[in-house]
Parts: C-alpha cells; sequence; structure tokens
C-alpha cells in the first residue's frame, strides 16, 4: 500500500479498476490498457477458496470460508444477508453460524467465483 500511496503523491495516474500505477496508460500489472484491466478477475480466478465446519462452544456447528482475499468483508456481508444468519471476517476468514457448506457454493458462484475453485472439507 505504501508504494500505491508514493505513485499517488508523485501526482502519477492510477487504474481505475484496481488501483496500480499506469504506465503510458496501460495497467502496470497486467499490462492492458486502463479500460479492459483484467487484475482483479485474474485475482480472483486464482484464489482457492476452503470451506468447512468448526464445533463450537455447546456443540454448535460454524461455517469458516477461507481463501477470499479480494472485498473479504462485503462477501461475508452477503453471504450473512443471504443466509440469514450472523457471522464475522476476522483472522483472514469468514464465519458463520449454523452449517452453510452447500448453500454458500450456490451463492459464490452467482458472485462469480468458480465452481473449481471451491472446496468442500
Amino acid at each position: 500500500m505504501a508504494e500505491r500511496s508514493d505513485w499517488l503523491m508523485a501526482g502519477k495516474p492510477l487504474c481505475k479498476k484496481c488501483g496500480n500505477p499506469l504506465t503510458l496508460g496501460n495497467c502496470s500489472t497486467c499490462g492492458l490498457p486502463e479500460d479492459l484491466c483484467a487484475c482483479a478477475v485474474l485475482e480472483r480466478e486464482g484464489q482457492e477458496i476452503k470451506i468447512w465446519i468448526e464445533k463450537r462452544k455447546f456443540d454448535k456447528p460454524v461455517t469458516i470460508v477461507g481463501g477470499i482475499t479480494e472485498n473479504a468483508k462485503e462477501v461475508a456481508s452477503q453471504l450473512k444477508s443471504k443466509l440469514a444468519t450472523g457471522g464475522t471476517y476476522k483472522h483472514g476468514h469468514i464465519e458463520l453460524f449454523g452449517d452453510h457448506r452447500n448453500r454458500i457454493v450456490q451463492i459464490l458462484v452467482k458472485l462469480g467465483y468458480s465452481q473449481d475453485q471451491i472446496e468442500i472439507d
């Protein structure tokens, strides 16, 4: 993040889609023009999402979703809303109260994640 703020302070333009610096109108990360930048898509495709259950106090199940790095708090909020359950995002993973393994896969696919990158334990 410090690198991005250095570019911003130097007056260098930033890509509107991913926030990385532009070089001659092209994204410095993916090399495509700013309007065709694919950094977010490439990052999302590279993620491996793992879903598992943990038993907590009083034998209550908690569904854990790990591996989501971009907009994880927003994804957690959408999952909680669509599953009508409580939960949180902390320590790099999403925790949802109850056993929602199968429904989470369907929701993540609708959010644009690939079925191939989701693994259920």
